[in-house]
């Protein structure tokens, strides 16, 4: 039975003193660590937005950051989420859609999918601890607009 589609379309409240963005970090669940993603490229913290990732799961850092070069803020529509559990971990993928607004003025429409990986914290008993993790990310540029496009990870 297919869930119905739920969007959310994640607030960009800005400080006033900075113009930026509020600052989240939060981990606790798989669309937080996506939010806590655009949060991060939206203030330029492109180190924090990197480490929301698996290792080998994003490019070099070097290319990650260059990545964002032209870009001035990014906005966020999160789909249904879609979990499942499997010998001591849970994968969950996030449908999304992105709207990059560039720096010369214009924007960009991205639909795709993240896949994210959560080890139950129960098993874990040896450092590093693993929080909740991206896993995988695939986003292709699209031709509808911002509020046409739906996401999806088909």
């Amino acid at each position: 039975m297919k869930r119905p589609l739920i969007v959310t379309l994640v607030s960009l409240h800005a400080s006033v003193a900075t113009g930026a963005p509020d600052y989240m970090d939060d981990r606790s669940s798989a669309e937080d660590v996506v939010q806590s993603l655009y949060n991060a490229i939206n203030r330029s913290e492109y180190l924090r937005a990197w480490s929301y990732f698996q290792s080998g799961a994003a490019p070099n850092y070097a290319d990650f950051k260059s990545g964002y070069n032209d870009t001035r803020s990014v906005e966020l529509r999160l789909g249904q989420a879609v979990s499942e559990g499997a010998a001591g971990s849970i994968e969950t993928r996030i449908p999304v859609v992105i709207r990059s607004h560039l720096t010369d003025g214009t924007h960009a429409v991205f639909e795709g999918c993240y896949t994210l990986v959560q080890v139950d914290p129960s098993v874990q008993d040896a450092p590093p601890f693993r929080p909740i993790q991206i896993s995988a990310g695939h986003l292709k540029k699209s031709s509808s607009s911002f509020e046409a496009a739906a996401p999806s990870c088909d």
